[in-house]
């Protein structure tokens, strides 16, 4: 198994400000995991810029143009309560668009089986024209967009597992019936959607956990609802909003995963991949927001991915 990993020093650029859960500390952690030899196959690369061309797939120009003009030149402005700007902003994000399309190519072009993009800020919450829940633009859905249009593939499946729900990715994609969005995360939580009634046009698919949930019900609601759906929809491409916050210790959510499970859903997943799209799996960092559990659920999904 061929296994791509995407990051940037620039990741780090993005500030966040003190005691901020999603800060630059995450990706800092991650690195420290993979500096061991079982990772040293891994074909790592640094994620170019992407383009706002590629960001307006997704998100309209007036929309792309209001984020990029309210970065600070200093110190940090916030767009709303938790999701904010700082002078480094437009690197990590255009870095974090470039990752995820750098990957759908390489893996359309058979280099590799699959890819993990160590990316932030993360995606799945930002609208087409909201930024939103740490979001700023949608690195998953602009990823999906990019391959339906770069590449001719007409039916793509993202998985989302992060704790909380990607209401920006299904909001994108509820009325497109070729993209498959299914997401299991905690409810009540932020930001609130992501009931079983919200199913787009029959291609969304929501299966919400309630605290305290283990992996013994989270490995029961994959395994009757989201990947018989995945199988039955036959995705050319599969795409994962990977958040890790379900693990039992991360301060954002109440869900009682280990790391166990994120290898099992991991391994289901690589084997639809394996069974409907010549392996091809693109996994896209979200949330995760204790830094010891965060770089250990991310090495075990990696480990995972690369066959291990």
């Amino acid at each position: 198994m061929k296994t791509l990993y995407y990051y940037h020093p620039d990741f780090l650029l993005h500030e966040t400000g003190v005691g901020h859960p999603e800060c630059a500390d995450r990706l800092r952690s991650i690195s420290s995991a993979l500096e061991v030899p079982e990772f040293s196959s891994l074909i790592r690369l640094l994620a170019p810029l992407g383009t706002a061309e590629q960001i307006r797939l997704v998100h309209p120009h007036y929309y792309v143009e209001a984020i990029l003009s309210a970065i600070p030149e200093q110190g940090h402005h916030h767009l709303d309560q938790d999701t904010v700007l700082s002078h480094g902003s437009k690197q990590a994000t255009f870095r974090a668009v470039g990752a995820v399309c750098d990957a759908v190519d390489r893996i359309m072009a058979g280099e590799a089986n699959n890819a993990f993009c160590a990316i932030r800020p993360p995606g799945h919450h930002a609208e087409v024209d909201l930024a939103m829940g740490f979001c700023l633009f949608n690195n998953v859905a602009i990823a999906a967009e990019y391959a339906r249009q770069y590449h001719q593939i007409s039916r793509i499946a993202i998985v989302d597992f992060d704790v909380h729900h990607g209401n920006g990715t299904q909001e994108i994609f509820c009325n497109q019936p070729n993209v498959f969005y299914a997401s299991s995360h905690e409810m009540p939580n932020y930001p609130g959607t992501g009931y079983p009634t919200e199913i787009g046009l029959g291609n969304i698919f929501n299966v919400p956990l309630s605290a305290g949930d283990t992996g013994v019900e989270f490995r029961k609601k994959y395994r009757n609802v989201i990947l018989p759906a995945l199988r039955d929809f036959k995705p050319e491409l599969l795409l994962i909003s990977a958040g890790f916050d379900a693990h039992k210790d991360d301060p954002l959510g109440s869900i009682m995963l280990l790391e166990e499970d994120f290898a099992w859903l991991t391994q289901q997943l690589m084997s639809i991949a394996n069974n409907y799209c010549e392996g091809r799996l693109i996994s896209v960092l979200e949330g995760g927001y204790n830094l010891k559990a965060l770089a250990s659920c991310v090495a075990h999904h990696l480990k995972t991915l690369m066959g291990h």
